[in-house]
């Protein structure tokens, strides 16, 4: 096992509990919700942008379930492997060997989602 998750399995895995947080915890879910519309909100920066800035932070975080939904989203988006790959060299930059370890997640998931 390369110890690599599956981030189709995983973000769906990571979604079901979520919808379960929204029936015993609605407050927390929504409040949660509104963030995270708040901090991907077209302004300055676009969302691609900021989606990348939360890759970013998800490396050096190393945030395999966060990769996954960053990922898929900025495939979404149209991002480009290069635009992820330059983004990862920022994150290990910051983050230091540990960020690099989890950059080769970042682009097994953008590999999986792209696929």
């Amino acid at each position: 096992m390369s110890g690599i998750p599956d981030y189709k399995e995983l973000t769906k895995e990571v979604a079901d509990g979520m919808r379960g947080l929204r029936q015993s915890q609605p407050e927390l879910m929504a409040a949660f919700s509104q963030l995270a519309i708040a901090g991907t909100r077209e302004g300055a920066l676009d969302k691609k942008t900021r989606e990348l800035v939360a890759l970013g932070i998800s490396v050096a975080c190393r945030c395999d379930d966060c990769i996954g939904f960053h990922v898929q989203t900025l495939v979404k988006l149209g991002t480009t492997r290069a635009e992820v790959e330059e983004v990862l060299g920022t994150a290990v930059y910051m983050g230091g060997g540990p960020s690099m370890m989890y950059a080769t997640h970042a682009l097994k998931a953008f590999d999986t989602f792209s696929g």
